[in-house]
């Protein structure tokens, strides 16, 4: 089966789940509000440490973007660990509830630090070298970033579920992947696809309002800001829930009821020899 084909029915399989158990679209939105919050504790107050007549910074600046940043991630990883609780549930044919995933997650803020700390400390030190390299510099640091997502892809799934810690999470989550589905990870991970093809009716709409002018600017704007918080929510929903189907069969090798007609399986070809 093609890479798209797969991709393709992995989609439809999560769009089932996320479509009767839709309380699990409700964890992107907390996500995104309480990232909001986090933006207004730590961003006001270094607007004010900064000098806009000579375009100097302090090192309070500094490190207030730095809290923000490894706040903001934890916060991400906090939302994410009680969608991958609640979609555990859903996949398993229990009752999901937004009050479950928060007492998971409130349960395991420990556990998940470390791993949040690690990830976000990850991301920025290859965002800093990234910046000060050129143009193959880039891509090569570009391509160990993708290896290290790829390969810490389950790291979450492991923590929540097997109540595990970072160390031993990685490790698992890098077993996982080079012994089942490492080689057509890409495939599978259509969703992101998909949701650039979601996010397509926005561009549209921001082009057909500018071209008009007006009143009508302002509602294609307003439309499309909508659909695309929409879709960010739908996107994070689904990619929660793919992301804990693959997690289930990597380690026992089940599927869940759901996705029983779109074989599974398939997203895990045994490696060639």
């Amino acid at each position: 089966m093609g890479r798209f084909a797969t991709s393709w029915r992995m989609f439809k399989a999560s769009w089932h789940v996320l479509h009767s158990r839709k309380e699990l679209a409700v964890f992107p939105v907390l996500s995104g509000v309480a990232g909001l919050l986090v933006a207004v504790v730590f961003l006001t107050p270094a607007v004010f440490t900064i000098d806009f007549d000579s375009g100097s910074t302090t090192p309070a600046t500094y490190l207030l973007l730095l809290a923000f940043y490894l706040v903001s991630a934890y916060v991400a990883i906090f939302f994410n660990t009680a969608l991958i609780s609640q979609a555990n549930v859903a996949l398993t044919g229990g009752d999901p509830s937004v009050a479950g995933g928060l007492r998971v997650a409130g349960a395991n803020w420990l556990r998940i630090l470390p791993w949040a700390l690690l990830s976000a400390t990850v991301s920025l030190v290859l965002r800093a070298i990234e910046e000060r390299l050129g143009f193959l510099g880039r891509i090569v640091i570009g391509l160990i970033g993708m290896a290290w997502t790829l390969v810490t892809y389950l790291v979450l799934p492991v923590l929540v579920l097997e109540r595990t810690g970072a160390r031993d999470a990685i490790r698992r989550s890098a077993t996982m992947f080079r012994g089942t589905w490492g080689e057509n990870v890409l495939g599978n991970a259509g969703i992101g696809v998909f949701g650039f093809l979601l996010f397509l009716p926005c561009v549209l709409l921001v082009g057909l309002g500018t071209a008009a002018g007006g009143a009508t600017l302002l509602a294609c704007v307003i439309i499309a800001v909508g659909w695309g918080l929409l879709v960010a929510i739908i996107i994070a929903a689904l990619s929660g829930i793919y992301r804990t189907a693959l997690y289930r069969y990597a380690a026992d090798g089940t599927s869940a009821a759901a996705f029983a007609d779109t074989d599974l399986g398939h997203a895990f070809p045994p490696r060639r020899r």
